[in-house]
């Protein structure tokens, strides 16, 4: 009888390769694109993914303001920030925040959907947005991701 052992392989911080990726937000649905990102950045397109360990990529996104809500989210979605005081409670429509702070609203959808521990913490960290289409990280040469073809 063949005796050999077939052991799960978990992945570790000394096994895991890390790309980076650049996304051009450009036309591209904000829930159905962060989806896809958070997936990157948790590792979950590699073949090795291990669910409690960092194995994802960098996620550098670009033209966050030309992103695009589909309906009418863009009037009707509110984000809700509370400072913690009586009266602290602050509404915001989805139209004001991305013509004020179009990071926000990809950074807000992409942490949503990363785990809320330790973990998801790291793990937002490798998220890097930018609302125009420069960014500083033409050193760790990022390659192109195009989230439509998938």
């Amino acid at each position: 009888m063949n005796t050999l052992s077939f052991r799960t392989q978990s992945a570790n911080a000394a096994t895991v390769k890390r790309d980076w990726y650049v996304v051009d937000a450009t036309n591209q649905t904000v829930g159905r694109m962060c989806s896809r990102i958070a997936a990157i950045l948790r590792g979950k397109n590699k073949p090795y993914f291990t669910p409690h360990t960092d194995c994802g990529d960098y996620v550098i996104v670009i033209n966050a303001e030309k992103v695009v809500f589909t309906g009418n989210k863009l009037d009707d979605k509110d984000y809700i920030t509370y400072s913690g005081y009586p009266g602290g409670q602050k509404a915001e429509s989805a139209r004001n925040l991305l013509s004020r702070r179009p990071e926000a609203v990809l950074e807000r959808a992409i942490k949503g959907m990363l785990p809320k521990n330790r973990l998801g913490r790291q793990l937002f960290r490798k998220l890097m947005v930018y609302s125009g289409p420069e960014h500083p990280h033409a050193a760790q040469k990022p390659k192109p991701l195009n989230l439509k073809a998938e």
